[in-house]
C-alpha cells in the first residue's frame, strides 16, 4: 500500500491521484507490470480500465473478477479504491502459487475512475464497462482548471468506448474495500459481508421569504427563511431517528441569503441527503419529509422548491455470493458481520448486470477521504483470507 500510495499528483500528506492525470497514468502502468510479473494477460480497455487475467483451464470463457477503482480524491487516504485492487492481486498471487491454475478464468479489474473529484461524473470506469457512460454527460464539462474532460482523455491515450462492451464473460465480481464507517470497529468484527449498498435520494431546497432590517422587523412580522429551514431540520432529524437504522439523513450545505449579520435572511438553499436499504421505505420515508415541508413553509408564509435531483435505488448484493462469503468466514474462523454499505461503490454498477459481493474491512474511527485513513494490517488479513477463499470456491 505505501508503494501505490506514493504514485500521487501532489506532495503528501495523503495520495491525490485523478483520472487522466499524470500519477494515474503512471500507476495504471505500474500495475500492469506488476500484474504481467504474475504471467497475467494484460490490457486497457478503451477509456482506461485494466484488466489482467489468468485463463482459465477448464472453462476459460467464465471470468471470475475482483477489483476496484485505482483514482483517489484529493488528499485521500492509503487504502480507498486501491486497497481493492491491491487486495485482489495478493490473493490471486497466493492461489496461483499454492493451487496453480484455475479452471475458470480469474481477472483483476483496476477502474479508471469512481470517485468523482476531478470532473463532476462519477463510475467513469464501471459504467463504461457495461457501455452505460453517456458520451454527452462528458463532452462538455472541465477540472477546476478548466481543462475539458475529453482532452484531459485523449492527452492520457484513451478515447470514448466503440461498438459493444466486452462484460459478457464475467461470471462473478468481488469487490474488497475498505467499510468508510465505524460498524465494524464498534461491533469488534473484522470482516464486513455486504448484503446491499442502500438507496440514495439528494435534494436541493430553496426558501423564499423576505429580507429585512434585522432591527426594526418584529418577530411576529418577519418571513425567516432560516427559521423555516431550522424547523424543518429538527423536525425531519426527529422522524429520522425515530424510524431508526438504517435510515439516515443529512443536512449539509447552507446557503443563505444575503447571508450578513443584520438582514432578516430572505432566500436560503439547503441539501438534504437521505439513504436506505429498502426502496419503498426511503420512497415513503422522503415523500413523507417533503410534505413536512410544504406545510411548515405554507403556515410561515415562505415559499418552498424542492429539487430531488438524485434517486438511486438501493442495490443488493448476489444471494449466493453473501451465502459464499458467509460460508468462507465461517469455515475459516473468521470474525465477520453481516451488514450494509452505507457509501457507493463500483460494485452497484456491476450488481445489476452480473452477480456481484462486496467484502468490508474495518476503518478505524470510520474515517475515510482523509491521511488519517487506517485499517490495521492483521484486519485486512482477514479481508483479504475472505476475498482468496471465496475467488477459490468460484474459480478452482
Amino acid at each position: 500500500m505505501d508503494w501505490i500510495s506514493g504514485i500521487s499528483d501532489a506532495e503528501g500528506p495523503g495520495t491525490t491521484r485523478l483520472l487522466y492525470s499524470e500519477s494515474w497514468i503512471k500507476a495504471q502502468q505500474a500495475l500492469k507490470e506488476k500484474f504481467e510479473e504474475l504471467g497475467m494477460n494484460v490490457q486497457f480497455d478503451a477509456v482506461g480500465n485494466l484488466f489482467a487475467t489468468i485463463e482459465g483451464t477448464e472453462q476459460p470463457e467464465q471470468i471470475i473478477a475482483t477489483g476496484s477503482h485505482v483514482d483517489t480524491v484529493v488528499k485521500g487516504g492509503r487504502l480507498d479504491g486501491q486497497l481493492g485492487i491491491m487486495a485482489g492481486y495478493i490473493a490471486i498471487k497466493e492461489l496461483l502459487e499454492t493451487e496453480g491454475k484455475p479452471k475458470k478464468s480469474l481477472q483483476i479489474i483496476s477502474m479508471a475512475e469512481e470517485e468523482g473529484s476531478r470532473f463532476p461524473y462519477a463510475f467513469w470506469g464501471s459504467k463504461n464497462i457495461f457501455g452505460i457512460a453517456e458520451r454527452r454527460d462528458v463532452e462538455e464539462i472541465v477540472d477546476a482548471e478548466g481543462i475539458k474532460f475529453t482532452d484531459a482523455m485523449k492527452q492520457a491515450g484513451f478515447d470514448f468506448l466503440e461498438g459493444a462492451p466486452q462484460f459478457d464473460r464475467i461470471a462473478a465480481f468481488l469487490e474488497l474495500h475498505i467499510e468508510q464507517g465505524n460498524f465494524l470497529q464498534n461491533t469488534g468484527k473484522k470482516v464486513g459481508v455486504v448484503n446491499a449498498i442502500v438507496g440514495q435520494k439528494r435534494y436541493n431546497i430553496t426558501l423564499k421569504g423576505q429580507s429585512n432590517h434585522a432591527g426594526t422587523t418584529l418577530m411576529e412580522y418577519r418571513q425567516d427563511t432560516v427559521e423555516c429551514m431550522a424547523r424543518i431540520i429538527v423536525q425531519s432529524i426527529d422522524k429520522a431517528k425515530a424510524k431508526g437504522n438504517p435510515l439516515v439523513l443529512t443536512f449539509g450545505r447552507v446557503e443563505p441569503k444575503p447571508n450578513t449579520v443584520n438582514v432578516v435572511p430572505g432566500e436560503t438553499l439547503f441539501t438534504m441527503d437521505c439513504r436506505h436499504t429498502d426502496a419503498d421505505v426511503l420512497a415513503d420515508f422522503t415523500a413523507e419529509i417533503e410534505q413536512d415541508m410544504r406545510e411548515l413553509a405554507s403556515r410561515m408564509g415562505i415559499e418552498i422548491e424542492i429539487d430531488n435531483w438524485m434517486d438511486e435505488k438501493p442495490v443488493p448484493m448476489d444471494a449466493h455470493l453473501i451465502q459464499t462469503i458467509q460460508s468462507v468466514c465461517e469455515d475459516h474462523r473468521l470474525s465477520y458481520q453481516l451488514m450494509h454499505s452505507g457509501a457507493g461503490h463500483d460494485s452497484q454498477i456491476f450488481a445489476p448486470r452480473v452477480p456481484t459481493g462486496m467484502i468490508f474491512v474495518p476503518s478505524i474511527d470510520g474515517i475515510s477521504h482523509n491521511p488519517a485513513e487506517h485499517t490495521e494490517a492483521v484486519d485486512i488479513q482477514q479481508g483479504v483470507q475472505a476475498l482468496a477463499e471465496a475467488l477459490k470456491r468460484l474459480a478452482y
